[in-house]
This record gives C-alpha cells, sequence and structure tokens, in this order.
C-alpha cells in the first residue's frame, strides 16, 4: 500500500483527463460533465438500450458476476447515474445495503424513480457525491462497482485512490468500461457507428450536440487495456484481471485491496 500512497500526492496526468464535452467552455471537466449528463437524463436509459441494442445489460450482469465470490454486504456503485447497476446488482447479490453517487442530480432523480418503482428504497440509497472526494471512512465497503463512469473522472488516479480508501481490505473493484475493438472488420465497422450514428441519434434524441461526440473521443483517449490495468497496480490494486467483451468494444477489470 505504501505505492499506492506515495502516489496519491504525485498523480498522473492522462491525456483522457483533458477530454471535455465543450472545448470552448471555462468549466471544469467535472462541472461540463455533470451539466452534460443533467441535459440527457431523461433520455439517457432510452439512448444506452437503443445504441447498444440491449447488450448493455449483458455486459452489466458479466462485470457483477466477478463479485459473486466474496458476496458483499455493502457495495458502493460510482458514478451511478440512473441506478441500472445499482439495481441489477439488489436482484443479483442481494447486499445488506447498497450506496450509488453521481456528480448529475438530474440523473440521480430518474435513478430514484425508478428504485421507488422496483420497491428498493430500503435496500439502495442515491447520493450527489463525487469519484475524487468520497464521503465515507476508509474501509467502509466490500465491493465497488464503476459502469461506464471512469472515463469521465476529471482526475482518474485520484478517484481509483478514493475508491481504494473506502474499500474494506480484501474488498473488490469492478469496473466496467468502453474500449476500442481489435479486429480490422469490427474496427472499422465501430469507428462508423461511434463517428456518425451515434452522434446523430444522440443529437437527435437528447439535443446535447456534445454529449456522444464526447463519448466518441474519451473512449479514444482513454487507457484501457493493460494500460489501465498498470494504473490500478501501481495504486496499489491486488489480484487484477480484465476481459474484453463484445469484440473489444466494452472491458471488465477488477482489483482487489
Amino acid at each position: 500500500m505504501v505505492k499506492g500512497l506515495y502516489l496519491h500526492h504525485c498523480m498522473t496526468k492522462f491525456e483522457h483527463d483533458t477530454v471535455v464535452p465543450d472545448k470552448d467552455s471555462d468549466l471544469s471537466k467535472k462541472q461540463q460533465v455533470a451539466e452534460m449528463f443533467d441535459d440527457i437524463a431523461h433520455r439517457y436509459d432510452f439512448l444506452n438500450r437503443f445504441l447498444s441494442a440491449g447488450i448493455d445489460i449483458g455486459w452489466r450482469k458479466k462485470a457483477l458476476g466477478y463479485l459473486k465470490d466474496i458476496r458483499p454486504k455493502k457495495i458502493l456503485d460510482v458514478a451511478t447515474g440512473t441506478g441500472d447497476v445499482a439495481i441489477m446488482a439488489s436482484g443479483l447479490l442481494k447486499p445488506d445495503k447498497i450506496t450509488g453517487i453521481d456528480i448529475s442530480e438530474g440523473m440521480l432523480e430518474i435513478g430514484r424513480k425508478k428504485i421507488k418503482e422496483a420497491g428498493l428504497e430500503l435496500q439502495i440509497e442515491l447520493l450527489k457525491g463525487d469519484s475524487e472526494t468520497i464521503s465515507f471512512d476508509n474501509n467502509s465497503f466490500d465491493a465497488v462497482t464503476v459502469a461506464f463512469g471512469v472515463r469521465n473522472f476529471q482526475h482518474l488516479e485520484k478517484g481509483l485512490s478514493e475508491i481504494l480508501r473506502v474499500l474494506k481490505p480484501g474488498g473488490k473493484l469492478v469496473v466496467l468500461e468502453f474500449s476500442q475493438p481489435r479486429g480490422p472488420l469490427v474496427k472499422g465497422f465501430y469507428n462508423i457507428y461511434m463517428k456518425i450514428v451515434t452522434p446523430s441519434m444522440g443529437k437527435l434524441f437528447s439535443k446535447n450536440k456534445h454529449a456522444y461526440s464526447y463519448l466518441d473521443e474519451s473512449i479514444k483517449k482513454f487507457p484501457e487495456g493493460k494500460n489501465f490495468t498498470q494504473i490500478l497496480e501501481n495504486l496499489g490494486y491486488n489480484n487484477i484481471q480484465s476481459q474484453a467483451l463484445s469484440f473489444g468494444i466494452c472491458s471488465i477489470y477488477c482489483g482487489q485491496k
């Protein structure tokens, strides 16, 4: 853990940290991302299902499968959005308590409605919160999940260090994140889809012209695969694993405290 603590004071700046939805804005990445998700919150779930043809549901299920062996009682879902992972984790893992945090109040409002409709208010609580300053004590959670959220961290290492701090010894982090496919055929189709189809549909339904262009750029600049597992190792995570899904369009990363 000494290595991780040392790095907490000399964080690396990654190219991904500088990718923002609107380059002309004076707001920080964090503020821009919060505003962007507030804007698209009412269409977020629909666009997720539509643009991924529903595959994202299977990805989330597979990611949560990595937590079955530790049977977590307390789970923190960082960048919880509208609570999809929290709701799914409640059914699959049956923990005592799940806390979801997100910087977008618009997304949280929709998540809270979904939780109420599912009758899960006693199990799941959604709070406004930031990955870089998690307002919980050291060693608070058996597991932490982040689905499609680490790309939006303003300082990647700072967020991952905070997660390590709030994990209990033996606790596990599971990250689900977009990555870039490797095979030429899939990569060609994927590039057309991300450059043309996704921004067009996003613009049509969400009216936020930056949201889905930002998605493409933030995926390209994200330190994926071995680069990401190396970051986890440098910060002090152990038993690190990664798995590419759907020809590499998405990846699961795990690390333990």
